[in-house]
């Protein structure tokens, strides 16, 4: 009877540990100072071979798209919008529609317009999605705090 028990608990375990959570994405976060007035900031996603992420321009029926939420701060205004580099558009046969996205790495880039010379971190929240040619996962929001250095 004990060995039977053995058995079912180490395949509840062997089970556990094979239904880890998918990361497929890796971010990480640089600034540089222009002047004492204005900032980039800049937020590099790593993606694994066969995963995607998708633009942050994609139309209402489509999946979700990155965005970016900077905290209000009295140090620092976001200047303009987001910008990104010029992304893969294709037909997506589970949206019906053709999308824009980015493969193995990409780097989007906000300038900062800096209202104190104390300002020392921009932060907030990022919210992407990601897919493959089988499934995609579930939104993800991932809180930064980026410091501007000096």
């Amino acid at each position: 009877m004990k060995k039977v028990l053995l058995v079912i608990v180490a395949l509840v375990i062997c089970a556990g540990a094979y239904a880890q959570i998918e990361t497929p994405v890796r971010w990480s976060y640089g600034a540089k100072k222009l002047n004492d007035k204005e900032a980039v900031v800049f937020f590099k996603a790593t993606i694994q071979t066969g995963w995607h992420i998708y633009s942050l321009d994609v139309k209402d029926g489509g999946p979700i798209k990155t965005s970016f939420e900077f905290t209000p701060s009295n140090a620092y205004t976001p200047l303009g919008k987001t910008t990104e580099p010029t992304p893969v558009t294709k037909f997506e046969k589970a949206f019906s529609m053709n999308v824009s996205y980015f493969e193995k790495e990409v780097v989007f880039q906000q300038k900062i317009s800096l209202k104190s010379a104390k300002a020392a971190s921009v932060t907030g929240k990022l919210t992407y999605m990601t897919c493959n040619d089988k499934k995609c996962l579930p939104p993800e929001d991932v809180e930064f705090n980026i410091p501007l250095g000096k």
